[in-house]
């Protein structure tokens, strides 16, 4: 582990706390801190491992089970997004981006954001296991405890947190491949490998168009002085070039169609483009672009191995 000094921590920023809101307010205040468009990805990702996965002709297809693995995964990242920003309210309330979270504007208390994602969390669980089976729910698992015990802290000790957040960041397609198999083997961990990688640039994308952002709050996702744009470059470039070569086994393999390798190399090679354009211009419409070209890659990628497996 990398020794770093304490940052100094700009006070908070005094909030207005609001009376309890009622009725559609409140649902979807709770609806919020259970961060649906990154719930989107997972779901994207898992069902797609699953497919993937499943050797059911399509007559046969375990759509029930496929159903229930998405309900059972969404529960548990939903419970951990709650838990996440019960933890990092007061951090959140520094930055302009998260001010108005509902946690950290003072709409849902704390303990009340805390008990919801620990019953999110535990419901997803156990119906993981009862629908997708014991690996599943033990992936899961993992994935949320790593997620608040292991990347949550480290956001404020060290930048190295965005490749210890891509450890349990890449696990939805092994929970998807368990329910399908019941086992992982070769072919779950290239999926795994995918997003583990996929998830540098998408996240240097964001933290670079927030730098200022995490610096007031304290985070240390990226390094400070002169090693801020070499770091990022890195940690854009690298895993880019890395993610290439890694989404073509498939086709390589023969678990894939070529048609799958031209598009997922075309998909490649214009991902990277905008990761040299970022790179070169460290610009925050650069950025923007790469975290654009980094949403659309992925479902993009998945959805195309599906349809020529």
């Amino acid at each position: 582990m990398i020794a770093t000094q304490p940052v100094p921590v700009a006070p908070a920023v005094p909030l207005v706390r609001r009376r309890p809101l009622a009725g559609s307010a409140v649902l979807s205040d709770y609806w919020a801190i259970t961060k649906p468009e990154v719930n989107l990805l997972i779901g994207i990702t898992t069902a797609a491992a699953f497919c993937i996965g499943t050797p059911a002709a399509l007559p046969d297809f375990p759509w029930v089970k496929l159903l229930n693995t998405l309900l059972g995964t969404v529960l548990v990242a939903s419970g951990a997004a709650a838990l996440n920003q019960s933890i990092e309210r007061r951090f959140d309330a520094r930055m302009r981006r998260t001010a108005r979270r509902p946690v950290a504007a003072g709409r849902i208390e704390p303990i009340r954001a805390l008990t919801f994602g620990t019953m999110l969390s535990l419901a997803g669980l156990a119906y993981l296991v009862l629908a997708a089976g014991a690996l599943a729910s033990l992936l899961a698992a993992f994935t949320l405890l790593s997620y608040l015990f292991l990347y949550t802290p480290f956001k404020r000790v060290t930048p190295l947190c965005t490749a210890i957040g891509a450890v349990p960041g890449a696990v939805p397609p092994l929970i998807g491949w368990a329910a399908a198999r019941g086992t992982l083997d070769g072919e779950a961990w290239v999926l795994y490998a995918i997003v583990f990688l996929w998830q540098f640039p998408h996240f240097m994308a964001i933290a670079w168009m927030y730098r200022d952002d995490y610096d007031r709050a304290g985070y240390r996702v990226l390094p400070r002085g002169r090693s801020r744009a070499r770091f990022t470059t890195l940690q854009t470039l690298l895993p880019l070039q890395a993610l290439l070569p890694v989404s073509l086994l498939p086709a390589l393999s023969g678990e894939s169609s070529m048609f799958y390798g031209v598009g997922a190399l075309l998909l490649g090679l214009g991902f990277c483009c905008y990761g040299i354009r970022f790179a070169v211009r460290r610009s925050g419409p650069a950025a923007h672009r790469l975290l654009l070209a980094s949403i659309l890659y992925l479902p993009v990628l998945f959805v195309l191995m599906i349809l020529t497996s």
